[in-house]
């Protein structure tokens, strides 16, 4: 789960967009937010979309999105960029009657946004327009990105989230990217050990309070080390996985902020217990969160589920003995030559294939809302070349997945750490004694701890891998 981490609450400096001097930063709230225009200036363009998330320092409390009729024609560049045309605004409000709601989500809370001076301009000169004098503290997470995490080769959130790896879908379109900055916020706030966002702010820190029934020396036991907590209701039953860099500072930060809402507080006072796992790297603990929420499925993890893929790639044989390859939608019931996580790259993949072993695209269906192939217009192939083709490319496909294993610094000195990816998939992971008497890595692979892995986790692993070459060591099966 990618969860949405809080940071200590916090005390307001004066200024003129601070916050109320007496405010109680105990429930202090930010505002994501993130829009798409008609063009770069606000004094001449108009805001086509807008995407809103309420982050109380944990979690995503309140969301709002909208396309909205910028009451004049969007350029092809933009129609270009985000997919917004005059079609899709006409029949959504203009922004004068979605104002009182804007405000209403905007006032009196942290506005957060990548490259927030942009955003910022376009929301306060519209909201200006409709007779609301309206400012806010801001928080650009490009700059606080830049003192978080320095010397990254870019800090677009595009390039940020794959650095990152933080989930990004539909790209510039408000939702998608708000939701991405959201998440983006929710990491630089756990990585912040040093306090950047406070003193970005001007403000500072507060005291943390425990849930009522957690006793206070399992939380002061806690190590400020990577890795995978729990939390555990009366019974001892796990209620919640997170993972996290500094466990300690983690779990303390789900117990900060002020939220009144009946399923927050109910999830505060189910938690009697809490236990650990230490991980040797931040890669290890997030392998580790995604294998434990999917063996014990605790009832307040949600976030995982929307990272499972939705498509793959099919084959199947007709009546006629015929192999047929097909883009569909994913059912526990039926198994496929590879998943993704959009249609569109199914699709892709298809026609590779298909260009690439001259497979005849009659027997290909690219899309699920796809017509049924068209009638033959010359002569079919026998069955028995045709097929041949089809194995020799999900051949090729299955030989291109690969298999190596990742090695790093241990959990203490004199172990080190393995991950195992086999033929596109994540195998096990586990650490090795300096001690020990391993030393092939088919060897190493057999004293790993085995677990089944899924789409996501074997993203991790290719992402990982792709920025730390140096600590790959590839396999030949």
């Amino acid at each position: 789960m990618r969860y949405l981490p809080g940071i200590p609450a916090a005390a307001p400096a004066a200024g003129p967009e601070s916050l109320p001097l007496l405010k109680d930063m105990c429930a202090m709230e930010y505002a994501i937010v993130d829009i798409e225009t008609t063009g770069g200036n606000a004094a001449n363009s108009r805001i086509t979309e807008i995407a809103i998330r309420i982050h109380n320092g944990l979690e995503v409390t309140d969301r709002f999105d909208t396309l909205i009729n910028p009451g004049r024609d969007i350029p092809p560049a933009i129609f270009a960029l985000t997919g917004i045309d005059n079609d899709m605004v006409r029949d959504a409000p203009p922004f004068e009657d979605i104002a009182s709601r804007v405000y209403a989500m905007l006032k009196d809370r942290v506005f957060v946004a990548h490259n927030v001076n942009f955003d910022y301009s376009f929301i306060r000169h519209q909201l200006e327009a409709c007779g609301y004098n309206w400012t806010a503290p801001r928080l650009c997470t490009v700059r606080t990105a830049r003192k978080i995490k320095p010397g990254l080769r870019s800090y677009s959130l595009g390039n940020l989230c794959e650095n990152l790896e933080i989930p990004l879908h539909n790209r510039h379109r408000a939702g998608g990217d708000c939701d991405a900055t959201a998440l983006l916020f929710s990491k630089l706030l756990e990585w912040d050990t040093d306090n950047t966002i406070r003193d970005m702010l001007k403000k500072v820190s507060g005291d943390q309070r425990l849930p009522p029934n957690l006793p206070q020396e399992q939380y002061e036991k806690l190590p400020g080390k990577p890795g995978v907590y729990y939390f555990h209701d009366q019974k001892g039953k796990v209620i919640y996985v997170g993972k996290a860099l500094n466990i300690k500072k983690r779990v303390g930060q789900h117990f900060s902020g002020h939220n009144i809402r009946p399923q927050r507080q109910h999830f505060l006072r189910e938690i009697f217990s809490l236990s650990y796992e230490v991980c040797a790297t931040e890669l290890m603990a997030l392998l580790l969160e995604c294998i434990e929420i999917r063996r014990l499925w605790p009832a307040h993890n949600r976030a995982l589920k929307r990272f499972e893929p939705r498509f793959g790639l099919f084959v199947y044989e007709d009546l006629e003995g015929y192999k047929r390859l097909a883009v569909g939608k994913l059912s526990r019931p039926h198994s496929c030559v590879t998943v993704v996580n959009r249609e569109y790259e199914a699709a892709q993949l298809l026609k590779k294939l298909a260009d690439q072993f001259s497979i005849d695209i009659r027997f290909c269906r690219f899309s699920t809302q796809a017509p049924a192939p068209a009638a033959a217009e010359k002569p079919l192939p026998p069955a028995e070349v045709h097929n041949a083709l089809v194995d020799r490319a999900l051949e090729a496909l299955e030989a291109s997945r690969p298999t190596f294993a990742i090695l790093d610094k241990g959990r203490e000195t004199g172990e080190q750490s393995c991950i195992w990816m086999e033929k596109g998939n994540f195998y096990g992971m586990g650490y090795i004694s300096d001690d020990s008497q391993l030393t092939e890595l088919t060897e190493i692979r057999d004293s790993l701890q085995r677990s089944a892995g899924n789409h996501y986790m074997a993203r991790l692993m290719l992402s990982y891998a792709e920025r730390h070459p140096a600590r790959v060591r590839n396999v030949e099966l």
